[in-house]
């Protein structure tokens, strides 16, 4: 939304951004997609900062039905993201379970030992993997500790994915 002018203190408007251009660009397609057309269009609005008054003006709904359809596009795409991440898990050759109690410190290290074994170079460093696993754990590590069982797939070519139970 810049446009090598400072910023202003009045909001973005929606009508300004062409929707349906930048879900053409991005290869959107309702058919092929886990999001409604509307979900995606709310989707795109919020993400680029509008708030939900204004998207809901721009679309003509309320303010309530957009925060609703809004939450559904975030709920949909999470499990989307947890759904790749499964599959990716489940193809990589490698795959390390990390058990509750497990130190997030030590993952790298079990990482790195069963890549090594296995002859597959990892292509994240340990301070990169443990953000990785933190990250996309899905809430089964807090602080420094495993709390929910983690797996961790490597990929041949030393892609990571990790799912959480």
């Amino acid at each position: 939304m810049s446009d090598g002018e400072p910023p202003s203190d009045t909001p973005p408007d929606p009508d300004e951004t062409d929707v349906a251009a930048i879900l053409g660009e991005t290869g959107f397609d309702s058919e092929e997609s886990v999001l409604t057309r509307r979900q995606a269009e709310v989707y795109v609005l919020r993400e680029r900062g509008y708030r939900q008054a204004d998207v809901a003006e721009a679309l003509g709904t309320s303010r309530a039905n957009v925060a609703s359809v809004e939450a559904s596009a975030r709920e949909n795409v999470r499990k989307a993201r947890n759904t790749v991440a499964f599959a990716d898990v489940l193809a990589a050759p490698i795959r390390i379970e990390i058990e509750p109690g497990a130190d997030l410190y030590d993952v790298p290290r079990q990482v790195f030992a069963t890549c090594d074994e296995a002859d597959v170079e990892v292509n994240y460093t340990g301070p990169e993997l443990m953000e990785r696993v933190d990250r996309d754990a899905s809430g089964a590590v807090q602080g420094r500790q495993v709390v929910r069982p983690v797996t961790v797939g490597v990929s041949a070519g030393g892609e990571v994915s990790v799912t959480s139970r």
